[in-house]
Formats: structure tokens, sequence, C-alpha cells
């Protein structure tokens, strides 16, 4: 069975990099938008580049290969330029003597019918801002970026990516993830989450990955003898709507948190009211309270409202409470004598607490009569 790894150019100049196993299905949902995510607002796309595989591991790591690539080298790609694509695949120091022989001589990934290299990124490349990671509607502030600073756990950052897409944030960001990324076991505790997981971006500091935003928030509960404003995540999420310029929350490594060197490079210190005693929290959990936060203020879909019918009138109330209070009296549940009235007012009291709606009384009214006159239950 083929799967593609393809790359799609949207309306708004920026590329989208995915696989699929029917890319003529794929295609289509980003057409028409049935595909939510970052294309379904960039509409219409065009594809531009895809390759041909002969397993999904081999398309889906060209994907996250190819996604990590700077614009200029994604164009060359889509040009076929293999001079150029291994030029852009060089340090910029050496980028000047690569040559086409380099080309011919470069190790190849198979792919269909051609074979042709998909150079390693070099280290300096890894977490490069692309151009469309740095555009935005002027005047609108883009989601946050979520940062998650030197993590141990791959399935931490998978539950976190999944806390992130349930409020609608996908700029997931790692920071010297311990051991490395991509990272398979981030994919089962992601649950579904894999746009979050695939377009996730690695870089060797905190200052590189929060480069291109101008509002960067710490999550700690300890100061760390750091002096910056202290907000909540309510007064965080306002700030991320409202203010310009884009905005980045860290979260500091499961063990410890962020370290006092981290703080230093944030404007803000974003905390929760938490047990002083028991103050820690795990990542995915400290991310969706961020996350929620901010999604109060997004137009996310919300489970439909359903109109609960009116209470009933008062004589249809009335009627079950007066044929209970009859199965009760033939029961002889009125009892002693000088209890009867503060009984009934009790069973009474009880009956109309709830607001019972014409069709509960009715099934309630179903009941007790199937309890005074209980039928023949069938042989």
């Amino acid at each position: 069975m083929p799967f593609w790894a393809y790359m799609l150019r949207c309306a708004d100049g920026t590329y989208y990099v995915g696989h699929s196993d029917d890319i003529e299905r794929r295609f289509a949902q980003h057409q028409t938008g049935s595909m939510r995510g970052y294309t379904s607002s960039r509409r219409p796309v065009e594809l531009v580049w895809s390759e041909v595989f002969e397993e999904r591991e081999q398309a889906k790591a060209a994907e996250l290969r190819v996604k990590d690539w700077s614009r200029a080298k994604k164009e060359a790609l889509i040009a076929g330029d293999a001079d150029r694509l291994l030029r852009f695949s060089k340090p910029p120091s050496e980028r000047n003597t690569a040559g086409l022989a380099d080309a011919r001589q470069a190790p190849s990934l198979r792919s269909g019918k051609r074979v042709w290299k998909l150079p390693p990124p070099p280290r300096a490349e890894r977490g490069a801002l692309s151009s469309e990671a740095r555009s935005h509607t002027p005047g609108v502030s883009p989601p946050p970026a979520i940062v998650l600073v030197r993590p141990q756990l791959a399935e931490n950052i998978g539950k976190a990516a999944r806390a992130m897409l349930n409020f609608g944030l996908t700029d997931l960001r790692l920071v010297s993830p311990r051991d490395g990324w991509p990272n398979p076991d981030a994919g089962p505790a992601a649950a579904g989450a894999d746009e979050v997981i695939s377009g996730a971006r690695v870089f060797d500091t905190v200052a590189e990955a929060v480069a291109d935003r101008a509002h960067v928030f710490a999550t700690t509960v300890r100061r760390r003898g750091v002096v910056k404003p202290v907000v909540d995540a309510a007064q965080a999420a306002h700030a991320m709507r409202s203010e310009t310029g884009g905005s980045a929350v860290l979260f500091g490594p499961e063990r410890a948190g962020l370290e006092t060197d981290d703080v230093a490079l944030a404007r803000t210190i974003l905390t929760v009211p938490v047990n002083p005693e028991f103050g820690s929290l795990n990542l995915a959990p400290a991310v969706i309270l961020v996350a929620y936060e901010w999604s109060k203020g997004a137009a996310l879909a919300q489970p439909p409202k359903t109109e609960l019918a009116p209470p009933a009138p008062h004589d249809e109330l009335e009627g079950l409470v007066q044929q209970i209070d009859a199965a009760l009296d033939n029961a002889g549940f009125y009892f002693p004598p000088d209890k009867v009235q503060t009984t009934k007012r009790a069973v009474r009291s009880i009956l109309t607490k709830p607001g019972w709606n014409t069709h509960e009384v009715r099934t309630m009214r179903g009941i007790v009569a199937a309890l005074v006159n209980p039928r023949p239950k069938s042989s």
C-alpha cells in the first residue's frame, strides 16, 4: 500500500506539510476545509510537492523532516533543484562551496521510481523559525505558543499536545527534549492530536524558542529570586488575547520546573493558587489550566445546548402527590397517628422540590401505579 508525504502552498503563501495513504482524498479535504487545522482558514491550497513511499513510517519521517525546513529549502524541493537543496542544507559558512558534484555524491532516500536525497537538517536549522511562523494578521494576536523546556518524558509531551488541541492551540515548541525528537512514545499519549505532534519544533535554547514572541510568561509557583509581575491564568489569558505581538508560555521540566535563568527570560510570571504543602503540577494539567483560560475567548465548538422542558403545571404535580399519598396510606406508611401530618408534609416537600416536567410526572405516576397494582410476570 503506498503512502505519500506532501506539501501544500496556502493562499497566504505559507506551506503545509503532511502525509496520507490517500493523497487525492486528503487534498480534497484540505481544499473544502473539511479537514480542520492549519489549512482550513488558508484556502484555496495548491499541491506543490509529493513523494510516494512503501511504508507509512517512511512517509511520516519525510513529513517531519520537510516540515522543519526553511522556506527557501522547501521552495528548492518544490523546484526540484538538487543543487540549491543541498546548499540550503549546509551551514551558512559552507553554502558558497556547495556544488552539483556534492549533490551527486549525497546518499539517497528512495521514493517511488525517483531517488532523491532529503538531507538531514544541520543543528542550527532545527529550531529556525520559518517565515510562516513569524507571520500573522497585523493587529491580531496569534494563539499563544506552548514551550516545553527540557521535557523529560515523551508521554508527557504527547499529553500536553492533547491538552493543547482540546482548547484550540497547535503551536508546540520543545527546548532540548531529554530523549530527542521526534519520539514514538509521544504519539499514543497524544490520543489523536497528531497535527500538534507533527508540527512541534525543536530549539536549542529558550531564547530561540520565543524569539518571535513579544510576551513571554513563565509558569512557576516559586519566584526564584526574580522580580517580575505576577498574574494568574485568567489574567494571562486576557493579556494573550488583547496584546499584539504574540505570546509564549514556558513550562519547565517535570522534575524541578523552570530554572532561574529560564524565568529571567520572561516578562511575566504566571502562577495559580495551589496547596503550599504540595505545589507541583504534572506537565499536561499545567498546560490545560493555561489553555482552558485562553480558550474562553476563542470561538471553539461547544456541546449543543438542549432546552429543558418546563416544570409541569401544579395540577399535574398535585395529582402525583395525591396518588403517592393514597398508596402510602394504603400501605400503612403513615405511622404513628400523631406524626401523620408531619410525615405527609415531608413527602409533599420531597415531591415538589425537583421541578419535574410533565413527562417526568407521568413516569412517576406510572411507577406508583405499577407498585400498587403489579402486573403478573410473564413466564
